[in-house]
C-alpha cells in the first residue's frame, strides 16, 4: 500500500491550487492576445485595401516614357510624369534641407542645454501645436509671407519653405526623445575624459541617436512628400520641366489633384499613375530608413 506523507500531500495541494488559480489568467491573457491580434489585423487591412486599389488602378498607365516624358495636353494620349517627379525630389530636397538643421539644433538645445528651463517646456508645447496644425494653413502662411510679398513668388523655394514648417514638428520631437534615451553614464563618461560638453554632444550623444532621428527624417519627408495643400498656394503648377528654383513647378500630389478632377480619361490614368509612384517612393524611403539604421546599430 503506498503512503503519503503529509508534505507530499501539501505540495500536491499547493501545485493543485496554483493550477486552479492560473485558469482564470491564462484565459484573460489568452482573450487579451487575440483581442490584441485581432485589432493588428483591422488596422493594416485599410492600408493593404489602398496599396492593392492604388496599383490596380496606377499598374495599366505604367510605361517607359512614363517617368521621363511630359504630361500631354487635355484629352491627348500618352506623355508622362517625369516632370512632377523631378519636381517633388527638388521640392523635398530644399524642405528637408532647412528643417533638418533647424529640427536637429532646436533639439539638441531642449534636451542637452536647457535642463530645468521653463522656456524648454513651452518650445515643446508649442511644437506639439504645431504638428497639429492643419497643412493648408501652413501654405497660406508661407503665401503670405513669400508669395504675396515677391520675395519668391511662385516658386519651389516657396513650396519648399512650406513643406519644412510641416516637417519641423516631426524632426524636433523624434530627436529630443532620441537623445533624452540616450543613458546620462555615457555623458558622465565623456566628460569624465575631459570632453566639453558640446564635444560630447557633438561626437559622443549625436552619433548614437542616428538611427532614431533617420527614422524621424524620414517619418517627416514621407508626410511632405504627400502634401498637396501647401503646394497649391506657394509653388503652384507647370506643364514643363523645372527651371529653377523660383519658378512654379510640378509635383506629383498637384499633378493628382489636377488631373484627378478633369473629364478626360488619359489625364485621370496619369493621376493613378502619379499616386502609384507617390506611394512606391515614400515605401522606398522608407525601407532605405529601416536598412540604415538596422546596419547602425550593428
Amino acid at each position: 500500500m503506498t503512503t503519503y506523507t503529509s508534505s507530499s500531500t501539501s505540495n500536491l495541494g499547493g501545485q493543485g491550487l496554483r493550477k486552479k488559480s492560473s485558469r482564470p489568467r491564462d484565459i484573460f491573457n489568452l482573450v487579451m492576445t487575440s483581442l490584441a491580434s485581432l485589432c493588428m489585423v483591422i488596422t493594416l487591412v485599410p492600408l493593404f485595401l489602398v496599396i492593392a486599389f492604388v496599383v490596380v488602378q496606377g499598374i495599366g498607365a505604367i510605361s517607359p516614357g512614363l517617368l521621363t516624358q511630359l504630361p500631354p495636353p487635355p484629352g491627348l494620349e500618352g506623355g508622362g510624369i517625369g516632370n512632377a517627379l523631378l519636381g517633388t525630389i527638388i521640392v523635398v530636397a530644399i524642405a528637408t534641407a532647412i528643417s533638418v538643421p533647424f529640427g536637429v539644433m532646436a533639439a539638441v538645445y531642449l534636451s542637452e542645454f536647457s535642463k530645468g528651463n521653463a522656456l524648454a517646456e513651452w518650445v515643446r508645447f508649442f511644437t506639439n501645436v504645431l504638428s497639429g496644425v492643419p497643412s493648408i494653413i501652413a501654405g497660406v502662411f508661407v503665401y503670405a509671407l513669400l508669395v504675396v510679398t515677391g520675395i519668391t513668388g511662385y516658386a519651389a523655394m516657396a513650396g519648399g519653405v512650406a513643406l519644412a514648417v510641416l516637417m519641423l514638428p516631426t524632426i524636433i520631437r523624434t530627436t529630443d526623445e532620441a537623445l533624452n534615451i540616450i543613458p546620462q553614464d555615457i555623458r558622465w563618461a565623456s566628460v569624465g575624459v575631459g570632453a566639453s560638453r558640446y564635444q560630447t554632444v557633438l561626437q559622443i550623444v549625436l552619433p548614437a541617436a542616428v538611427p532614431s532621428i533617420i527614422t524621424g527624417v524620414t517619418l517627416a519627408i514621407a508626410r511632405a512628400a504627400g502634401e498637396t495643400a501647401p503646394l497649391i498656394f506657394t509653388a503652384l503648377f507647370s506643364q514643363f520641366w523645372p527651371s529653377g528654383l523660383f519658378d512654379p513647378i510640378a509635383t506629383l500630389s498637384v499633378l493628382v489633384y489636377n488631373f484627378a478632377i478633369v473629364p478626360f480619361k488619359p489625364q485621370q490614368e496619369l493621376a493613378w499613375a502619379g499616386s502609384l509612384i507617390l506611394v512606391l517612393l515614400v515605401l522606398i524611403t522608407s525601407i532605405t530608413a529601416r536598412v540604415v539604421t538596422h546596419q547602425k546599430k550593428f
